[in-house]
């Protein structure tokens, strides 16, 4: 009895399954009776260094947490920080975030920002200049760019743009231009009753009738090249005044009579071509095309053509310059049978033709002074 009161008291409320459920003898139960006692005893005992070991792993961890936090890590804080850069940036509107194209439909493209939002650029915000499709302007999937985040809403993402950051760099780009007094090209593009509106650097500005050098045909001025100056550059305003006469104020002192410069054919008419040499428009007339008759200019001359030609005359007060291939012609007729080489012998014709002239006018000084009276 004592000893099955002991048993009772030390296994009170400790629950002990056996591993077999076979029915057992009167005798096995007797024989069992002190099993309980030492499963019990044991299970504590590897419990209490089970706990003990994990102390120890614990300890041995926070110690090397303070002292040695990077041992065993196989990479390092700055390559951590670049990857949770390249996950994680703030999606605000107004911020700037690297992202790569990966797919375009008719409306804009894909970009892929790493990030858990998608986004997308209208393809009106792809450039600041008219396009069809994003891959007119390089952006194919692969391509990596610098965009801007200008919207964001739960159905459609990020709404990302090019444009505006491209608006940043032309203003900075005029704005340097002007500092440096640069004659740049401006294509025209529309016209009111003030001026010309050209388009510089992807922007339109404004050429006031009053700095133009000449009156140009209204017929013509679309898509018409002029150079231009910068007058005033003013992005918060958004005002870009441009001037055409100061800028070929420059060019027309290098015209002089019998200098040679290259132009390119802008129109045809039935008495001539007209020349683009620098941004001022200048007439080549049938008779000074070549030595030999021309019935048709279109069989000679076509618009695009680039040609070498002479200065015969020029009157800045009403922008008119008279050109010349005839006097560059090695023998008469060779711009209509061999122009490559007229193009090729214009600087050494020219110069002939210079030196025939100076000669000329000293004989006419010397006949002068000859019939002068003492």
């Amino acid at each position: 009895m004592a000893m099955a009161s002991l048993t009772q008291q030390l296994t009170g409320g400790l629950k002990w399954t056996p591993f077999l459920s076979k029915p057992t003898t009167h005798l096995q139960k007797q024989k069992r009776g002190v099993l309980p006692i030492v499963c019990s005893i044991a299970i504590s005992s590897t419990q209490n260094k089970e706990r003990a070991l994990l102390a120890e792993i614990f300890a041995e961890a926070y110690e090397n947490c303070r002292n040695a936090p990077l041992q065993g890590v196989s990479f390092t804080v700055d390559q951590l920080t670049e990857t949770v850069d390249k996950y994680d940036f703030a999606s605000e509107i107004g911020n700037k975030v690297t992202g790569t194209v990966f797919g375009s439909d008719a409306s804009g493209a894909f970009v892929d920002v790493t990030s858990k939002s998608t986004a997308y650029l209208p393809l009106f915000e792809a450039s600041i200049r008219k396009i069809r499709h994003v891959e007119d302007i390089g952006l194919i999937p692969g391509a990596t760019e610098e965009f801007v985040i200008i919207d964001e809403n739960e159905d459609d993402g990020l709404l990302l743009s090019l444009r505006s950051i491209q608006f940043d760099l032309a203003w900075e780009r005029c704005r340097q231009l002007q500092s440096e007094d640069v004659v740049v090209k401006g294509k025209l593009i529309d016209s009111n009753k003030g001026g010309l509106v050209a388009e510089v650097e992807g922007l339109k500005g404004f050429v006031p009738f009053s700095q133009l050098s000449t009156k140009l045909p209204g017929e013509e001025i679309i898509e018409m090249e002029l150079p231009l100056k910068f007058v005033e550059v003013d992005e918060e305003e958004s005002r870009l005044i441009l001037s055409h006469r100061k800028a070929v104020a420059g060019i027309q002192a290098q015209l002089g009579i019998g200098s040679v410069v290259t132009g390119t054919v802008q129109s045809l008419k039935p008495y001539g071509a007209f020349i683009d040499i620098g941004g001022i428009s200048g007439l080549l007339h049938v008779s000074q095309i070549s030595h030999d008759r021309i019935s048709d200019i279109e069989t000679v001359l076509q618009p695009g053509d680039i040609l070498k030609v002479m200065i015969l005359s020029h009157d800045r007060e009403r922008g008119r310059v008279s050109l010349s291939t005839k006097k560059l012609e090695p023998t008469p007729g060779d711009m209509i049978r061999n122009p490559t080489l007229v193009f090729d012998k214009a600087e050494e014709m020219a110069q002939t033709f210079r030196q025939r002239i100076a000669q000329a006018e000293a004989m006419a000084r010397a006949d002068m002074l000859r019939f002068q009276p003492e």
